[in-house]
């Protein structure tokens, strides 16, 4: 029966999906997925405002670092993790001694929060201050500039002054509508 825990490693940053998609593709070839069930890059998706578009793009809570959970008993696991390209090393309290796995604490509030993210709502990043100038990009003030006034982070809502005929018009606007400008 295989002893699976979860291990870190280090991994160049910005090519942890390359790793990822080695990592089980090999496994696979050289028969060791019974080994390696899991591979995970903790991430999440983020919603942005560009150019008039909303764009999705997936950050990674941990960057330079893939998870894995391994049995790492058997004697090629470990050789084969740390011969995959950009793979730095695992994990360890000395530097280049044994792989040290995670608690299992560590294991749950990182699943946790992955399945907490996978659970919830999309995430804007983008956080609006008070006084910035902004475009309205969706609805009927599309194409209008204006300032913010109030930001409501809980309802994701900003509360913006749109000069319409003239005169100063306060419009409540969700973060979906507006982009920022430069």
């Amino acid at each position: 029966m295989n002893e699976y825990k979860w291990y870190v490693i280090r991994v160049v940053s910005g090519q942890e999906k390359k790793v990822k998609s080695y990592i089980e593709t090999e496994s696979q070839r050289q028969d060791l997925q019974d080994y390696l069930p899991q591979v995970l890059i903790p991430s999440e998706k983020v919603y942005e405002m560009r150019n008039g578009k909303k764009r999705v793009r997936e950050r990674n809570y941990f960057p330079g670092y893939v998870l894995l959970s391994a049995d790492l008993s058997h004697g090629e696991m470990a050789p084969f993790i740390k011969s995959v390209p950009s793979v730095i090393g695992f994990l360890s309290e000395a530097g280049g001694g044994d792989p040290v796995p995670l608690r299992q604490s560590e294991v749950n509030r990182i699943l946790g929060k992955v399945d907490e993210v996978e659970a919830s709502e999309q995430e804007v990043e983008a956080p609006y201050i008070v006084g910035e100038q902004i475009k309205v990009m969706d609805g009927p003030f599309s194409g209008f500039t204006g300032v913010i006034e109030e930001v409501s982070e809980e309802r994701k809502k900003l509360k913006v002054v749109v000069k319409i005929f003239g005169r100063n018009t306060p419009v409540e606007l969700n973060y979906m509508q507006v982009e920022k400008q430069d």
